[in-house]
Formats: C-alpha cells, sequence, structure tokens
C-alpha cells in the first residue's frame, strides 16, 4: 500500500515539473531550420487573416462606388458608412479576442489555429454575396470574430516554440511573411476596384479571392505539431516530450548556452488553475492594466492609418483610382519593414522599440498630414506604414510573453481586445474627425494616442529580454 503511495506521489510530482522541464528545454535549444520552418508555416496561415483584415480599408472605395456605403455620415454613429464597416470589422474581433481568447488555452493552439480560420474564411464568402449595407456589416462582423481568434492563437504559438533569445526576430520574420498579404490586396484592390468583371463588384472579387486562397490552410496544419509546453501543462506530457525531442534533435544534441540564457535556473513550483477574475487581482492586474491601455491607444496609431490609407489620400484630393495606386506602394513597407527590424529585435528591451516607433509615427504622420506633393505623401507614407509594422512585431511577442502559459492566450486575449474595442470606435471617430478637422485632424488624434503609449511603456513597462518563459 505504501509502495502505491510513494509511486503515485512520484507520478504527481514528475508531472507538476514537466513543463518547467519543457520550458528550460525549449530555453536551451539553439535555433534550427525546423523550428524557423514551424514559424514560416504558422506565418502563412496568419498571411489569411492579414489579408481579410485590410481588405477593410482597401475595398472602402469599391463599397462606396458601389452604393452600399458612403465615406462619411451625418450622424456620429452612422451605419451607412465606411466607419461602420470598419467598427464591424473590430467590434467582432473584440468578441473573438476578449470573450473567446480562452479557446486555445482549453482546446490546443493547433486546433484552434485551423478551426478560426475556416470560420472567419465561411463568413467573409457570405459577406462578399450581400447586397445590403446591414448584411455587409452583420457578416463582417462574425468575420471579425474569427480573425480575433485566430490571431492571439498565433501568437501564443510561436511564443512557446521559440526561445526567449530569438523570439524578437522570430517576430519579425512572422509579421514580414503575414504581411505579404497587404501589398497582394492592395494590388488586387487597385485593379478590381474600379472594375466589374463579369457583372460582380470589383470588391467583391477581392473577398472572395482571399478566401478561395485560405484552404491552404488544410495543408499546412499537417505539418504542424501541438506546442509542448501547452501539451504538459494539461498533463499530457508524454506527447509533450514527443515533440519536445523531435525538436531538439533538429537542433542537434548538446546545444551551447546563450548569452543572457539560464538553462539550469531550478525547477518552478507548480502554478495553480487562474480563473478569469484572478487576472484583476496580484500579481497579474499591473501587467493586465498596462496593456490594456497600451492596446486602447495603439489602434489609434496603427489602425488609424493603415484602414484610412486610401480614403485619406482622396481627402487630399487624389483620384480613387491613383489613391488605390498609391496605396499599393506604401503596402510594400509591410513585409519589408519587420524584416529590417530583425536586426536589432533581440538587442533592445520590447519597450524601447515600442517607444521609439511611437515617436516615429508622431513625427511622420504630422508631415504627412502636410504634404500635398505624391512622392513625398508616398515616402512618408511607407515610413509611417514602417514605423506602424516595427510597434506591431515588438508589442505581439511583448503581450504574450510577460504571462505565463496556463493563462497565456486568454490573458494575450484580454488585452488585445482593448486594441480591437478602440478600433471599433475609432471607425467612427476618425470619420468624424476627417469631416470635421481633416486629414490634419486625424493625425492629431493619432498623435495623442502615440504620447499615451510613449509614456506608458517608459515608466511602466516590464523587461523580458533573455528571459525564460514562466520564469518568476
Amino acid at each position: 500500500m505504501s509502495v502505491v503511495g510513494i509511486d503515485s506521489g512520484f507520478e504527481l510530482d514528475a508531472a507538476a515539473a514537466a513543463p518547467d522541464e519543457v520550458s528550460q528545454r525549449l530555453e536551451a535549444m539553439p535555433a534550427s531550420a525546423y523550428v524557423w520552418r514551424l514559424v514560416i508555416l504558422l506565418s502563412l496561415g496568419g498571411c489569411f487573416e492579414i489579408y481579410d483584415l485590410f481588405l477593410t480599408g482597401y475595398i472602402a472605395p469599391g463599397l462606396s462606388r458601389s452604393g452600399l456605403l458612403t465615406t462619411t455620415t451625418q450622424a456620429f454613429f452612422g451605419f451607412s458608412g465606411i466607419g461602420a464597416f470598419v467598427a464591424s470589422t473590430f467590434a467582432g474581433l473584440f468578441v473573438g479576442t476578449f470573450f473567446l481568447g480562452f479557446l486555445a488555452d482549453r482546446f490546443g493552439r493547433r486546433a484552434i489555429f485551423t478551426y478560426a480560420l475556416l470560420g472567419y474564411t465561411a463568413a467573409s464568402v457570405i459577406m462578399a454575396c450581400q447586397t445590403s449595407s446591414g448584411g455587409l456589416l452583420f457578416w463582417r462582423f462574425l468575420a471579425g470574430v474569427g480573425i480575433g481568434v485566430e490571431v492571439i492563437t498565433i501568437d501564443a504559438y510561436i511564443t512557446e516554440l521559440v526561445p526567449s533569445w530569438m523570439r524578437g526576430r522570430a517576430f519579425a520574420v512572422n509579421q514580414a511573411i503575414m504581411f505579404i498579404a497587404v501589398p497582394i490586396v492592395a494590388f488586387l484592390a487597385w485593379w478590381l476596384v474600379p472594375l466589374t468583371p463579369f457583372g460582380i463588384d470589383g470588391w467583391r472579387w477581392v473577398v472572395l479571392i482571399g478566401a478561395a486562397a485560405s484552404m491552404i490552410i488544410w495543408v499546412l496544419r499537417l505539418f504542424l505539431p501541438e506546442s509542448p509546453l501547452w501539451l504538459a501543462r494539461h498533463g499530457r506530457t508524454e506527447e509533450a516530450f514527443r515533440i519536445l525531442a523531435r525538436l531538439e534533435a533538429a537542433a542537434g544534441s548538446g546545444p551551447p548556452s546563450r548569452p543572457g540564457v539560464n538553462s539550469t535556473r531550478p525547477a518552478t513550483r507548480p502554478v495553480a488553475s487562474v480563473g478569469f477574475a484572478d487576472l484583476f487581482r496580484p500579481p497579474y492586474r499591473s501587467l493586465v492594466a498596462l496593456f490594456m491601455v497600451f492596446n486602447l491607444c495603439q489602434a489609434f496609431g496603427f489602425y488609424g492609418f493603415a484602414n484610412w490609407v486610401p480614403t485619406l489620400l482622396v481627402e487630399k484630393g487624389i483620384t480613387v483610382t491613383k489613391s488605390l495606386q498609391y496605396a499599393f506602394i506604401i503596402a510594400f513597407a509591410y513585409p519589408i519593414a519587420p524584416l529590417l527590424a530583425a536586426s536589432f529585435a533581440d538587442r533592445f528591451e520590447r519597450r524601447w522599440i515600442i517607444a521609439g516607433a511611437c515617436v516615429a509615427i508622431i513625427v511622420f504622420g504630422m508631415a504627412f498630414a502636410q504634404l500635398t506633393a505624391p512622392a513625398l505623401l508616398i515616402i512618408c507614407g511607407v515610413l509611417l506604414t514602417a514605423c506602424n509594422t516595427t510597434m506591431s512585431y515588438a508589442y505581439h511577442a511583448y503581450q504574450t510573453e510577460v504571462f505565463p502559459t496556463q493563462i497565456r492566450a486568454r490573458a494575450s486575449g484580454l488585452v488585445y481586445s482593448m486594441s480591437r474595442l478602440s478600433a471599433t470606435f475609432s471607425g467612427f471617430i476618425v470619420a468624424y474627425t476627417l469631416k470635421e478637422g481633416g486629414v490634419t485632424g486625424v493625425f492629431g488624434l493619432i498623435t495623442t494616442a502615440m504620447l499615451v503609449v510613449v509614456i506608458a511603456m517608459a515608466l511602466f513597462g516590464p523587461n523580458v529580454r533573455g528571459k525564460p518563459l514562466d520564469a518568476a
């Protein structure tokens, strides 16, 4: 009887220690072609999420041209304007990240990565068939729900497959690959939105092409393992160590120590289950509050420009066709800028990269508002986009690695949902500001939001460089 008790206790201790061992061994791994291949596969899946998200701004002139929506509305919360289309997208994203972020924590990164994409693809196909503004907004909202779940899952997935000493570069590469979708959707919009191929509005073709291409996800998922850290946290230790062994074998035996990495730190104590309400209590409360404020403000800087580029250019007196052409050129900065940022991604703390990018957004944004020459507008647009994408890769890594594994998707989903809530209202706020204050007023709004981000990150942002996941 006592032997059984000893054996049971030993098994429980081993199960409790498994996540810590997995974390330490992942942290000690050198880079390998296999790990980078997994990052690339996840990023390719994320391309469809970015495509679907960014078509919001690029098909806006087409929605207006077809008579489904208008550029501005008389009422602040007008539901017949482009602002409502932007708002419905981000309202769905808010629901997906705030209420459904827990799905990846409960059912695993791999399953949710697959089915969230299929869900928002189906909603997008139905949206492309709508003939009323109400139907358009409703199905855009449902597509946004799926996108919200997907983005949180990808962030958690990559965080748990890559050691901290190369995580910044991994997210920079991830963003670069995903943002390849932006010039693609910009080109398709430039080409198709002014036309009606086969009697069908061009904006509908832009939506349907992305939906059709997303079926490649069924191929991608065959090559993706589940997160070993997630498996270990859910008691599936045999699977966790089998996947971990595959990662280590691909990296080679006897991985060398890396600067700033403590691969021999003592195992941490098993962490008790954390409920949603616990996120608003110590030790998580201060982190949650910081990243909520950050996400509320950063969305104005990113989406206040990204979703309104063609419309802002039109407001500066440029024709719809030319504005889409210029937006297409500017869009090339999306995949290129993160690759350039990879050169310093792990050399500086995330908070200082974010703060520096926000300062640059302020400078280039105000310049964009004052300039009228097409060449200078394009240059400023490219620089603005480069700063936005630099901020983006940094905070996507930052807001997942600061939270422990058992609540990573849920906590990052909670704080990230604030950017979706902010972006929901930014659709109306930017439309109203554009009507009342013009392009200068829009960038004044963006400047205020970015100043809050700089102050919050500089004063309260925690340091994460070189720290293993779940480190005390």
